[in-house]
């Protein structure tokens, strides 16, 4: 933990819960996300870029299918860990 510069806003958290049911209502599970509140953030103040960590399901079939068709080999790895302790050369 950071003290949080005076210059800089700090964007809320909430978490958003849904109940997920089957085709005849009974409950299947229960999902909850935790999310930052984006719309209070401004452009060019509170952020430069922006990132969309979900791909598409049609982007991986692709991609699976010309590793197929080319012969290469496919590695899994979790790329949230790099994130924990990697050096942040800006502020974030």
């Amino acid at each position: 933990m950071v003290p949080r510069p005076t210059n800089k806003s700090v964007v809320g958290l909430r978490s958003v819960f849904k109940v997920k049911h089957e085709i005849y209502g009974s409950i299947e599970k229960y999902k909850a996300r935790f999310v930052a509140k984006g719309y209070s953030q401004v452009d060019g103040i509170d952020y430069a870029d922006t990132f969309s960590p979900i791909a598409r399901y049609s982007s991986i079939r692709l991609i699976l299918a010309l590793l197929k068709q080319m012969g290469w080999n496919i590695h899994q790895m979790d790329l949230e860990i790099s994130f924990l302790n990697g050096v942040i050369e800006k502020e974030v």
